[in-house]
Parts: structure tokens; sequence; C-alpha cells
């Protein structure tokens, strides 16, 4: 058979064009190439790291309370979803420096495998964290951030972060005998889903300190529990004081099963901060888009830091260690001698170390493959800085990436590092992607449900209540009012009811005698007789204002309750207009 040679060489050239020409072209009708639209891929690991400072290690003997300020700002335009970033806070961890060798963590417990942290796991035995923050458990958001407590007792097997509540993990209390943070505020309310602010944030500040205080007296056990009620005090323009302690038994219980460790928990040890304070940035929603010559862009969320007169980002200032000749010691006196004490931190026992800024180091993660990529050429955007006041900061510069107090928002990969670029380098389809909000997440997945570690992910519902139980120490012996409502700033709307203060849920799988239990209410019932919310605890700021808490946070004791007797949340939720 013959072949039709032109016609041959016609089919064959069309099969080689097929197979050689990049399968990225599409061919136009007027015989053009151009790039086929490319799908942005969404990514959870946008931005990564710690912006923060160090401190040198603190003199002996001051590591009974710790505290600052942080400024409070909304850190981007609206509430996202995906979005974690911890505004500047601290880690307090118990004070063990003779420990070489003994593992603070017993096998089975989460830290314990991670390797890197032995041999004493001491980093990641128990702390005392959370503060300011965007967190993705949160279920009700208004833009700002919020605050929470956050201790945990047990190498992170588990973390309390309220009077009834984990850190975010659950709707339903906890167990009673996981519970571990007592209300002593009369005039403040604990809120599971954080507490909300009120007003302009822009460049305030909030005040706040743990200070170890003798409410509670030492107990032989088993297990060993020393003395430290370790209890956040806070200073803000429209409430000062103390809120909420970890009672002692919370961070002595993993000794129970393991013994070696007794007495070194922060019911029985000093505190120190770990080196240091910092942001803790943790998860950031991203958009990948490769061009057709296989470049790959990123864009983030739009993040913006207060700025002063001077254009920089003043944002932890007044870090102080105390001895417990600040305020534990006075307390021990008022106990034995019935003398009151004013609650003002002595602050000839305070030590305030100087500051140093720690390079910054940040990164993302690939969204198709997860591989680290460092960010590069941020230092001719911001660098970290201690003012001459001891203060720490950002300090920004004139560049082309973003305005002034602004983080870069696009950046472009170069091998295998990013770096930020000009707007006029974004690729349209990057420029266009909307980060979705927070109201469009219905659920958050974890590891955990409450303080219970689950195999693979526990999907929370995030439209489902903060709720307690009918039972249990709720009910027994019980409130001693009705239910109260107020509505936040967030849009949620909290119910609470006043316990007796030794009544309330947190205190009764502890097996206190009842004459414990009284020496306990009648020193309680002393402090709210003396100590008010507009009284100073904590020393000023030494620039700046304070922020206000939400109004509806602040209460006030129904008659007869005045003294020794506090608010307990039993509910949070979102109510239709018609249901409130």
């Amino acid at each position: 058979m013959m072949l039709d040679f032109p016609k041959y060489v016609l089919i064959l050239s069309v099969v080689l064009l097929t197979v050689l020409l990049p399968a990225r072209w599409v061919f136009t009708s007027d015989g053009k190439t151009t790039d086929p639209p490319v799908e942005i891929v969404k990514g959870g690991n946008g931005l990564h790291g710690y912006i923060g400072y160090q401190t040198p290690r603190r003199p002996e003997g001051y590591g009974a309370g710790i505290g600052f300020y942080t400024a409070v700002w909304p850190l981007v335009e609206r509430p996202l979803a995906g979005f974690q970033i911890g505004l500047p806070g601290n880690w307090i961890t118990p004070d063990n420096p003779d420990n070489k060798d003994i593992p603070c963590c017993p096998e089975g417990t989460i830290a314990r495998t991670w390797e890197p942290r032995g041999p004493t796991w001491s980093s990641v035995f128990q702390t005392q964290e959370g503060g300011l923050g965007y967190w993705r458990g949160n279920r009700y958001h208004y833009g700002s951030p919020k605050f929470s407590m956050n201790g945990v007792p047990d190498c992170y097997n588990s973390e309390i972060a309220s009077p009834g509540w984990p850190f975010f993990y659950r709707a339903e209390a906890l167990p009673e005998d996981q519970l571990g943070i007592a209300q002593l505020s009369n005039s403040m309310l604990v809120p599971p889903d954080g507490i909300t602010f009120e007003g302009d944030l822009q460049g305030k500040f909030l005040g706040y300190t743990h200070m170890a205080l003798p409410l509670t007296e030492a107990r032989p056990g088993p297990p060993a529990t020393g003395d430290h009620s370790w209890t956040l005090f806070l200073n803000a323009e429209n409430f000062k004081g103390p809120v909420a302690f970890y009672i002692p038994e919370m961070w002595s219980r993993l000794s129970k099963d393991y013994p070696i460790i007794e007495g070194m928990g922060l019911d029985a040890r000093e505190g120190i901060m770990g080196g240091g304070g910092a942001m803790e940035i943790n998860t950031v929603p991203s958009f990948e888009w490769q061009d057709a010559n296989g470049d790959v862009y990123v864009k983030i969320p739009r993040l913006q830091f207060p700025l002063d007169e001077s254009g920089r980002s003043v944002l932890v200032q007044d870090v102080t260690y105390y001895s417990k000749d600040a305020l534990f010691n006075y307390l021990l006196e008022w106990k034995k001698s019935g003398k009151s004490y004013s609650g003002r931190f002595d602050e000839t026992h305070a030590w305030k170390p100087e500051l140093s800024p720690r390079a910054i180091r940040l990164d993302q993660r690939d969204a198709k493959e997860n591989a680290q990529k460092d960010l590069t050429n941020l230092e001719g955007v911001f660098e970290t800085i201690v003012t001459d006041s001891n203060a720490f900061g950002l300090a920004w510069s004139d560049n082309p990436y973003a305005e002034q107090g602004h983080f870069p928002q696009y950046f472009k990969q170069q091998g295998d590092k990013r770096i930020p670029i000009r707007l006029d380098e974004v690729p349209e389809a990057l420029l266009k992607a909307e980060f979705p909000g927070a109201e469009t997440e219905a659920n958050y997945v974890n590891w955990r449900n409450g303080n219970e570690i689950v195999e693979g992910n526990f999907i929370i519902d995030k439209k489902a209540p903060y709720a307690t139980p009918s039972t249990g120490g709720w009910v027994s012996p019980g409130p001693s009012s009705d239910a109260y409502t107020v509505l936040l700033k967030d849009g949620s709307t909290v119910t609470y009811k006043w316990y007796r203060f030794v009544d309330q849920p947190s205190f009764q799988r502890l097996g206190w005698s009842n004459e414990e239990k009284k020496q306990l209410q009648a020193f309680v019932e002393n402090i709210h007789r003396h100590w008010g919310i507009d009284q100073e605890y904590m020393a000023p700021p030494t620039t700046g204002s304070l922020v206000a808490i939400d109004p509806a946070l602040l209460v006030t004791p129904p008659k007869g309750m005045e003294y020794g007797y506090v608010p307990i949340v039993i509910r949070q939720e979102n109510l239709l207009l018609s249901e409130r």
C-alpha cells in the first residue's frame, strides 16, 4: 500500500506538537496560546513563628509573680476563619534549676513524646499561658482580640481556661475532677469564650500579672500539695484587681500516680518566664498561585499593628518579676493577725529585667506539600526593638511592600525561601481572592474533646452553646441565686448565677474538710471587703493609657451577697433577638 506522504507528514507533525508542547498551553481561536485558569490553592500555614524578646534569668527569690503591660489592638480588619495568633504574652513554668535528669512528664503524656524537650521536659511540664489573642476555637467574634487564661497542669494532656471549661476544646463543661480554676472576683465574669473589650483599642494597654498567693494551706497528701494559688490580676481602665486563680491541687494531681515529681509543680515552686515573651503566630490562612513559568505567589491576610507618635509599635512594657515580699507574705500576715492589706504590689520587692529583642524568624508552609519556606527580606520592612524606656516593640521602615504598621501581605518564592513583593507584582487572581470570614466556619477540628485525647480528629460544632450540667457540683451545694444574663460585645449572651465562694463547682471534688472551707470562705469575704476594682494593685504603665473591659462583664453582687459570693458563668451562646 502506498502512503499519501504529505498527509502522513501532517498527521505526524500534529502528534509531535501535541506531545512536545507544554501541557499548560491553550490555543485560542486566532491561533495564539494562553495560560489556562490556574486554581488557587488554599493553605492553613501562611505565617508561622514568633516575634518576641528575651530576658536574663531572674535573681533568686523573684519568682512569686510575673507581670507586664501588653498592647491591645485589632490585628485583622475583620474576623477570619482558620486564624489563630496570640498577641504578646508569656509562658510561666515551675522553676526546678537543680533538676538535670528527672523526666517531669511521665510516659503516656503528650509532651513526653516531644523528644527535643528531654531529658527533663521541664519546659512543657506545667505552664501558665493564655493571654490576648485570636483563637480558632472562638465561637463568637467581634473583630478585636479576647483575653483568656490557660493553665497546662499535666504535660499538655489538658488545658484549663476558665472556672468551667478547657481552652475552647468543647462546649460542655469539664468533668468536675478536671476543673482547676476558681472564681475570686465578685465584680467580673469569666466567660469560656474569652474576655471582651470596649471602644478604640489602638495602642491601649492591658496589664496582667500572675501572682502566687497563700489562699489555701499546704497539704501532706497524697499527693502532697503546696500553698501557691497563682492568681490572675488585671489592670484596665474600668477594672483592677484579682480575677481568678489556679487551685493548687490542679498542679499537684499529676504526681498522684507519679510521685517522683512531688513538690516540683507550680503549687510549690516559684515561676520562671522561659527566657522572655512573644507573639505566637500559629495558624494563618493563605492563598497560593503558580504561573505558567512555575513561579509561586502567596497571599496572607492583612495584618496591622498600632503606631505611636514616633511611628513605632510598642507592644510590651514594664515586665516585672516579684518576690514573695511583694504580696504573698502580706497575705500570710493578714491571715495570721487579721490586719488587712491593700493588695498593692510592693514595688520595693520587684525586679525589672533589661529586655533584648529576638531576631525575627518567620516561615510559611507550602500549601501542597507542607514544606517549610523561610521568609526573608523582612528586615527592610520592620525590626524588633527595645525602646529607651525598656519597652519591646517594632520599628518600621519605608518600603515598597506595605504601609508602615502593616506586615507584607504578598510573597513570591525564590528557591526554598519566600520574599515580600510589591503590589504591582501580584497576579490579579491573588489580588481578587478574599479570605472567608469567621462566620463561615461551622466546625472546629481538633485532636481532643475537652481534655480527652481522641484518635483522629474531633469535630466541634461551633454553634453549640457552652453549657453546664444539671448534676454534681453545679447544683449541689449549688448556686445561691437565680440566673442572670448579659449581652457581650461579641454578640453572645452569658448566663451566670451567684455561688457562695466555697460552693462553686471547682472545689467540690477536692475533699476539703468543713473547717478548711470555713477558713477559706472567711478570708475571701475579707478580701471582698477590702479589695475594690478601682484600687491600685499593679503599678500603672510607664506610657500610654489603659484599655476598657466590656462593661457587660462587670457585675454587682445582689443584696445580701456583697461579700463571699462570686458570679459563675453557666452558659454562653448566640441567641436570636426574640430569644434574649
